[in-house]
């Protein structure tokens, strides 16, 4: 393990890519990359990107500062989201805080603590990334709505990550709360593309969205 007194085996920083470091689209599609390779080899583990919400430590960070820009950084990351507890990012892609519980958290009827923590989080514009060791989907919360789920084991689902990212960043922009209120009946799944399903209540809002997507 890497430590802060340990300066020989610290992360090595890679360039950071300044452009694209304040970029919500590039570093959840960095952050999917990484749920999408844990839930495929059956592992969970939960992410957050953003900010404002409560927390608890169940452990003592032991790392110094990490971006996810880093060179190596994903390989660390991977490593330690599948430790007990949430991993932090923030909204610059930093590495704040990892094996942390979320405080506060309501449950979310016919699943475990992780997906409550999920929603809880996810609350005030923040982004929570699930990989679900179970399922092996990654599933993605935004303002305290479930809105996506990626088959983890759909061949070459990687490659249509930057396409998921864009959707996500799109779908923040007010489509969420017209969709209104999320139910979890796989039928009511509209897809996106393959490996992708928003869960909403209204088909036409989805539909809407995706007539002005593809038109884009």
């Amino acid at each position: 393990m890497v430590t802060k007194g340990n300066k020989k085996n610290k992360l090595k920083s890679g360039k950071k890519i300044k452009s694209k470091s304040k970029d919500p689209a590039e570093i959840e599609k960095i952050i999917l990359k990484i749920a999408i390779e844990i839930a495929k080899h059956g592992e969970g583990a939960l992410f957050v990107i953003g900010e404002g919400f409560h927390y608890g430590k169940l452990m003592k960070h032991k790392f110094g500062k990490i971006n996810v820009f880093d060179k190596g950084a994903e390989k660390v990351l991977k490593g330690l989201a599948v430790i007990d507890g949430a991993t932090v990012i923030s909204p610059k892609g930093d590495l704040v805080e990892y094996g942390v519980l979320i405080k506060h958290t309501k449950p979310f009827v016919g699943f475990g603590t992780r997906h409550a923590a999920a929603v809880t989080a996810s609350k005030n514009n923040n982004v929570s990334i699930l990989a679900s060791e179970e399922e092996r989907k990654v599933k993605v919360f935004k303002n305290g709505k479930y809105i996506m789920q990626i088959d983890a084991l759909q061949k070459n689902v990687e490659k249509k990550v930057p396409a998921i990212s864009q959707i996500l960043e799109s779908a923040g922009a007010g489509v969420i709360g017209t969709i209104g209120a999320v139910t979890l009946a796989p039928t009511l799944g509209i897809a996106l593309i393959p490996g992708i399903v928003v869960f909403g209540g209204s088909y036409y809002a989805i539909k809407a969205f995706l007539d002005n997507y593809v038109k884009s």
